[in-house]
């Protein structure tokens, strides 16, 4: 008897390859375990490939399943939007531009953007997400994104990256320190203090221009605490923690009893880019392209 490839295979192949066990994975479908193993065994024989390695104690994706992981992943990921797009522009919208970004993109570029995009196109309906840099080139890839706002210097090869501003670097100081703007020579005068940074994982470009920010001073900062959210930076200086050196533009919107200090005279800046992937289908993609890079 001959099969043919359902939709219904591939949810049940994610659900498994997602799990790494048949059991569990049933109980997430909500159908037996012997029926899902014959799902998955026809389609690995209508594919001609062995998705898994099955043994008593584990399972794991072969280097087929894995790649089928990926590809399955996209076109799940694609019917939903499509499906999402095709109510709204039932219900007269223009569709859904899906924005990623991280903190200091909240304070001008993004509220912009979306000022922007009311005015040109009032029907176009937008989704926002804060996530770090590692998740959102994931998620354009996965096409669960269509922007991303990051700090990177480089991208994987399907997706385009354009600069889209550019920010000063300016250290957070508690309240009382004794260093202020008047007073303020230069990094020297803080290689003896603790920092407190976004972790490396969350931003790898802020991370090693800090680094490089006070290797150009002469010394290698001593790390207290690491962590991905400025509100936390800024309650541990507060605290008297460490200090801290971040994007000039992130210090706007917070009430704590912390300092700023400018670094307008060193050479680092910190760079915002836009990333979307080069084969998006969203037609409503172009109008946020367009409105960041000013093309008509």
């Amino acid at each position: 008897m001959s099969y043919q490839l359902e939709l219904r295979h591939f949810k049940y192949f994610i659900a498994v390859a997602e799990e790494l066990h048949y059991r569990k994975a049933a109980e997430r479908l909500f159908i037996s375990q012997p029926g899902l193993s014959r799902q998955i065994k026809q389609m690995e024989e209508i594919l001609n490939a062995q998705l898994f390695i099955r043994n008593k104690k584990n399972v794991s994706l072969t280097p087929a399943g894995v790649y089928l992981k990926g590809e399955v992943e996209f076109i799940l990921n694609h019917l939903e939007l499509t499906k999402k797009q095709l109510k709204l522009v039932n219900e007269g919208s223009s569709g859904e531009l899906r924005i990623g970004f991280l903190g200091s993109a909240m304070q001008s570029i993004v509220p912009k953007l979306l000022v922007q995009l009311q005015a040109v196109n009032p029907n176009i309906k937008t989704s926002l997400d804060e996530l770090s840099n590692h998740a959102q080139v994931n998620a354009v890839l996965k096409d669960k994104l269509d922007l991303g706002f990051v700090r990177l210097a480089r991208v994987p090869k399907e997706l385009y990256i354009k600069p889209v501003f550019e920010d000063t670097f300016s250290i957070v100081l508690p309240k009382g320190h004794d260093l202020d703007a008047s007073s303020f020579k230069g990094m020297k005068q803080l290689k003896s203090e603790s920092f407190i940074l976004f972790s490396q994982d969350y931003s790898p470009l802020y991370f090693d221009k800090v680094m490089s920010i006070c290797e150009d001073a002469g010394f290698t900062p001593k790390v207290s605490h690491r962590s991905v959210h400025a509100q936390t930076i800024f309650t541990l200086v507060e605290n008297k923690l460490g200090i801290a050196i971040i994007p000039t533009s992130l210090q706007y919107g917070f009430d704590l009893n912390v300092k700023f200090i400018e670094l307008k005279k060193i050479k680092q800046r910190a760079q915002l880019s836009v990333i979307w992937k080069k084969d998006n289908r969203n037609p409503v993609l172009k109008h946020g392209v367009n409105l960041l890079l000013n093309e008509s």
